[in-house]
């Protein structure tokens, strides 16, 4: 299968979180699509921390989008020339306060692949140990909870993570942990 070819893109919109631009493309039958819309965001990561007592960290926050409070897993961007390994900790840190002995990337996935183009590590994060307060940024408000292996699982079974993303990358965790 081949690439569309790209005759023309131009930005509507230039934003920190909210880019947006519209390519012109020529798909390999000869078809011309002459609008086609993407949204450009940086790429994230997921988190799974394995605490020194056997819970996995979670976190409770206010979601706009949503306009709900959600449980969700510690995330974040990965920032210009950082390794997603290197933001995976450095997001653990500044969240939760939690440093692990060990990191591992276990899925690389795209949010909406037919729309943008950021991809999302999920790190499984082991022997984790609280060393700090959270240093959270000015519009975050989060509050960490711990839950066993078993609450984690039986929590996604029960469609209690609205993150589609945290929901795949629990999944991926239970199964790399043997329990599911």
């Amino acid at each position: 299968m081949e690439k569309w070819q790209v005759l023309d893109s131009k930005y509507l919109v230039q934003r920190p979180w909210a880019t947006l631009r519209v390519d012109k493309l020529r798909m390999p039958n000869g078809n011309i699509k002459e609008e086609y819309y993407v949204m450009e965001y940086p790429s994230w990561v997921n988190m799974i921390g394995i605490t020194e007592k056997g819970t996995i960290l979670f976190v409770k926050q206010y979601r706009h989008g949503a306009e709900q409070v959600l449980i969700e897993l510690p995330a974040g961007v990965v920032e210009a020339g950082e390794d997603p390994a290197d933001a995976a900790r450095r997001e653990m840190l500044e969240e939760t306060g939690y440093a692990f002995d060990t990191i591992e990337k276990i899925a690389e996935l795209y949010a909406n692949p037919a729309t943008s183009g950021n991809i999302t590590s999920t790190y499984l994060l082991k022997n984790g140990r609280k060393v700090q307060e959270q240093e959270l940024d000015s519009s975050e408000d989060i509050e960490v909870l711990e839950m066993t292996i078993d609450e984690a699982k039986q929590f996604v079974l029960d469609n209690k993570i609205g993150q589609a993303l945290h929901t795949s990358a629990l999944f991926y965790a239970l199964i790399k942990l043997g329990a599911l």
